[in-house]
């Protein structure tokens, strides 16, 4: 944040000592609110969700599975012999490693799927923006979504709508 506060000072400092104050055309966009309107954003959320079902389908088996055993050796457990005891407790052993193993490979997966469904979906919307940009003469384009402006003047325009007509959205 601090960052961008200084670059807009340098950009602001820098157009009035050259005088093209009145040149510099501003814009912002709240780049979450376009992602939220584009249609590939809810086909990427529903995919998502089907994946996370799924692997919450898988995750409540397994331990359904541990808690039946867990508890055949709880009740058991006293009356096996020691051999069967540390064979049933060896087993309880890897499944809940087998469980932790799941979880922690099924969290990377979901983040590499929703890596995969974003990229594209950010890289159209940051092409429309930049388009819009090119195409309305604007000098510099803010995200609002990122925090990095508390303010800006009333000069600068919300091109979200100009980006939405770009891509043909409400």
């Amino acid at each position: 944040m601090k960052n961008m506060m200084k670059w807009i000072a340098v950009i602001a400092f820098v157009c009035s000592a050259m005088g093209v104050s009145a040149q510099v055309k501003l814009g912002h966009i709240e780049t979450q609110k376009l992602i939220q309107a584009m249609p590939e954003m809810a086909k990427a959320r529903e995919t998502m969700e089907a994946k996370q079902s799924e692997i919450e389908r898988e995750l409540t088996n397994m331990q359904e599975q541990f808690k039946a055993k867990f508890e055949e050796y709880s009740k058991n457990g006293k009356t096996m012999s020691d051999v069967i005891r540390a064979a049933k407790e060896q087993e309880l052993q890897e499944l809940q490693q087998r469980i932790q193993s799941f979880q922690q490979i099924a969290m990377e997966n979901l983040e590499k799927t929703q890596a995969e469904l974003m990229q594209p979906i950010m890289e159209k919307a940051m092409n429309a923006i930049k388009e819009v940009g090119k195409e309305n003469g604007f000098t510099y384009i803010f995200d609002l979504s990122q925090g990095g402006i508390l303010y800006f003047a009333d000069q600068t325009e919300d091109v979200l709508p100009l980006v939405k007509r770009k891509l043909g959205l409400q």
